[in-house]
């Protein structure tokens, strides 16, 4: 089998991965993302359907505070838009009362969505690479030192570089890729109690003709600590054309059928909406601790958000050939978009800077 040689590899093509790849293009360096996935993106994903609202199944909101993310969006032309949130919401505190409809106060920190579709962020970015910087469908099994350069083993095709950088979860890079010489125990320790950003979230969407919660003079806004929807939003498009309700799931019910979990969603917003809720058009769902390539399961109980942004991340590994990357890597707003990125120019930093 032909070995495929490149100076930098790139595990994973979400954000991070991207990201890296993009700022890394002007610097003369032969660059390799590989994906196990038939898609780039990670943990974005974005759902379309000529006539339906886009609907977000992944990564979806960035706020003021996320610099870094704002400014790639401006450099790559794209817009964002605020999330409607309306001024008044369904409320359902306990089970043995009846849902309230609550006002909302002012919203002076609101959260904003990317024109388009989270997706168009992945979009563009790839846009920005050479097709030659990215290979779908590898599956990374094992990294390793050989005469110096670093070896990588998918299932199908053997790769040498001579930096290799993890964009995976650490919890994943952790249980799933066989690393030779082995990653300091610390590392270990720390990765195999690292929390994986949306890794037990099941997200869902539904899509209608028309917005006929506003028409209740609603705005779409839930919040439920009865269930088994939590949250939920308005999420139609930023032109206002096509129209859906987005929310989360419970994570409990990741073992149940994909029929029985839009059941118990029906059920939940008939008891807001009416019978019109069942009018919908499209209901798309991912249950997020079904993907393999983002989640596996802990053998110990791990906090949501623990050990995100700690700063064993931040060091290179083996002689400095080997980086550690992602939105659980960073140390400003770890798990999120922004910290997807400020990881990936964190990582350009310390490799530019070599």
């Amino acid at each position: 089998m032909k070995i495929i040689e490149s100076d930098i590899i790139i595990i994973g093509g979400g954000l991070t991965g991207l990201t890296l790849a993009y700022l890394l293009r002007s610097e003369g360096k032969k660059v390799l993302i590989l994906e196990a996935r038939k898609r780039l993106g990670g943990r974005i994903f974005t759902k379309y359907q000529n006539g339906f609202a886009p609907q977000e199944m992944g990564a979806t909101w960035l706020g003021k505070q996320h610099t870094a993310l704002i400014n790639l969006l401006k450099e790559l032309n794209l817009g964002v838009f605020e999330q409607k949130l309306g001024d008044r919401a369904i409320y359902e505190p306990i089970s043995t009362s009846p849902p309230q409809l609550v006002s909302l106060p002012p919203n002076n920190d609101p959260s904003f969505r990317i024109k388009g579709g989270t997706s168009m962020l992945i979009q563009a970015l790839q846009k920005q690479l050479s097709p030659d910087y990215i290979l779908l469908d590898q599956i990374v099994k094992s990294i390793h030192e050989e005469g110096g350069d670093m070896m990588v083993k998918t299932e199908t095709q053997d790769f040498k570089s001579s930096i290799i950088i993890s964009t995976l979860p650490p919890f994943l890079l952790r249980s799933t890729i066989r690393i030779s010489p082995s990653l300091p125990d610390s590392f270990i320790s720390i990765a195999s109690q690292t929390h994986t950003w949306m890794g037990e979230s099941i997200k869902v969407s539904l899509t209608y003709k028309s917005p006929f919660w506003r028409a209740k003079e609603l705005s779409g806004t839930i919040f439920s600590n009865v269930g088994p929807i939590p949250e939920m939003y308005d999420h139609s498009d930023f032109e206002d054309s096509t129209f859906a309700l987005k929310g989360f799931l419970n994570g409990a019910y990741f073992s149940i059928t994909k029929v029985e979990r839009l059941e118990l969603i029906m059920v939940q917003l008939e008891k807001y909406f009416g019978a019109e809720a069942r009018c919908f058009l499209a209901y798309e769902e991912t249950v997020w601790r079904k993907e393999i390539f983002t989640f596996s399961d802990y053998a110990n109980p791990v906090l949501p958000h623990q050990n995100n942004g700690n700063p064993i991340f931040q060091l290179p590994y083996l002689n400095g050939k080997f980086y550690v990357a992602g939105a659980e890597t960073a140390n400003y707003s770890p798990g999120y978009m922004e910290g997807a990125v400020r990881s990936a120019q964190f990582v350009f930093g310390q490799i530019v800077g070599n």
